[in-house]
């Protein structure tokens, strides 16, 4: 799994449920990059195999998704695992 795209979206689902352009959007406004729909939908459709996001019901033609707890769970490890690798390198900068 491309970890890059699914963190994001997984990050963007992390304060409710969004449709594909509003994760885009979002994504955009919090982290300066932009996702092209292929990558977006495809790391929709992996998270969604892995059951760590979920449509929700809509009442118009897009298709909301949000964060299940086992997709929160592994949204807070990888969080986790970034926050050791950016206070190594940090630490390694130092010395740099």
């Amino acid at each position: 799994m491309n970890a890059g795209p699914s963190i994001l979206v997984l990050t963007s689902l992390s304060n409710g449920p969004k449709h594909g352009y509003a994760i885009m959007e979002d994504i955009e406004r919090f982290s300066g990059l932009r996702l092209g729909p292929g990558t977006l939908y495809g790391a929709i459709t992996r998270l969604e195999q892995r059951k760590w996001i979920v449509p929700v019901a809509s009442k118009d033609r897009r298709k909301p998704y949000k964060l299940t707890p086992t997709g929160a769970a592994h949204l807070k490890d990888q969080l986790g695992m970034f926050a050791r690798v950016v206070n190594t390198a940090t630490k390694r900068l130092k010395y740099a």
